[in-house]
């Protein structure tokens, strides 16, 4: 941290650092930084140093910090203020209420695509209602195996967030392939999906688009689901600092107009659905018309429309097969 963090300074004389007094003043020093949504960086950082859970930071807001703890401290906030993503400082984020371990290898998940979980969970109980069984899931991209590991856990009676421990609706037979470019990506998926124990759903393999799938497999999925690479060229100056100088190009950049991958993965999308089968991906919310034209090029797929997220953007392409 910055050396206004001593315990002998001058102006600091007789003032511990304590906990509130270090979430307080990191806030605003991340914030004259630029760092979007300082307060939470602060509490995670701090946290992570003391080894606890965000909450208990304000159940013990008087404790002093040792002057251990305010080395390591220090030492990552100067790199969260020159913009290194928190959760890779930390090596953990948060998505659909459950914790993921995370790495420069991968996307940090996002809670805009979240809305790609519950589109998948409710098509796959659709199905299982209509007899399927066992429901399949065609995951592209897993990254840090977030999406495949909160949808199993959804089917399988996993409650989430603070009902997680009540019991869960009834468990559906699950099974998910997902699918990476990067093994380094594929190990932190196994660890996360062991994490959550569903490892015993998914089977992690590796390979670009379709190719690691099996001639068999052809429609079986009743979901095909993806947040593949969208951003396009002319938007990447315009990326926040911890995005572009951070995370992986390879999982973000889609090309001059951002649909390098995903016209590929609608064109050949209907022979892995098994008929009445749901598309569900994550386009930028620039992309609508693009992304519906991608669907309406292929005439075994109907149904398309683009949902917005969270924040009032157009981000969930939606289709079905034929």
């Amino acid at each position: 941290m910055e050396s206004a963090i001593r315990r002998d300074s001058p102006q600091n004389a007789g003032e511990a650092w304590t906990t509130r007094r270090l979430v307080r003043w990191m806030d605003g020093h991340l914030a004259q930084k630029g760092i979007d949504s300082p307060r939470v960086c602060a509490e995670m950082l701090l946290a992570h140093v003391l080894g606890c859970e965000r909450m208990r930071l304000y159940m013990d807001a008087d404790r002093p910090a040792s002057a251990d703890e305010l080395d390591r401290l220090r030492s990552l906030v100067v790199r969260a203020g020159r913009h290194e993503p928190v959760q890779y400082l930390v090596g953990e984020g948060w998505f659909w209420s459950k914790r993921f371990a995370v790495g420069p290898a991968t996307l940090i998940p996002r809670p805009a695509t979240e809305h790609l979980v519950e589109q998948a969970v409710g098509a796959l109980r659709a199905a299982a209602a209509a007899g399927a069984t066992p429901v399949r899931m065609l995951e592209i991209g897993t990254g840090t195996g977030c999406i495949a590991a909160c949808v199993a856990a959804a089917l399988r009676g996993q409650r989430r967030g603070i009902d997680a421990s009540e019991p869960g609706p009834p468990p559906i037979d699950v099974q998910v392939v997902a699918t990476d470019l990067v093994p380094t990506a594929l190990d932190l998926a196994r660890a996360n999906l062991e994490a959550h124990r569903v490892l015993d759903a998914v089977e992690l393999r590796a390979g670009d688009l379709y190719a690691p799938l099996r001639a068999a497999e052809r429609g079986t999925f009743h979901v095909l689901a993806s947040n593949p690479p969208y951003v396009r060229d002319d938007e990447w100056a315009e990326m926040s600092p911890n995005v572009r100088d951070h995370e992986p190009r390879s999982a973000l950049a889609g090309g001059a107009d951002g649909m390098d991958v995903i016209r590929p993965l609608v064109a050949a999308a209907h022979e892995w659905l098994a008929p009445g089968g749901t598309l569900a991906v994550e386009i930028g919310h620039r992309q609508r018309d693009d992304a519906l034209a991608a669907v309406r090029a292929n005439p075994a797929l109907g149904g398309a429309e683009v949902r917005k997220d969270f924040e009032g953007f157009w981000r969930l392409l939606v289709a079905t097969r034929r």
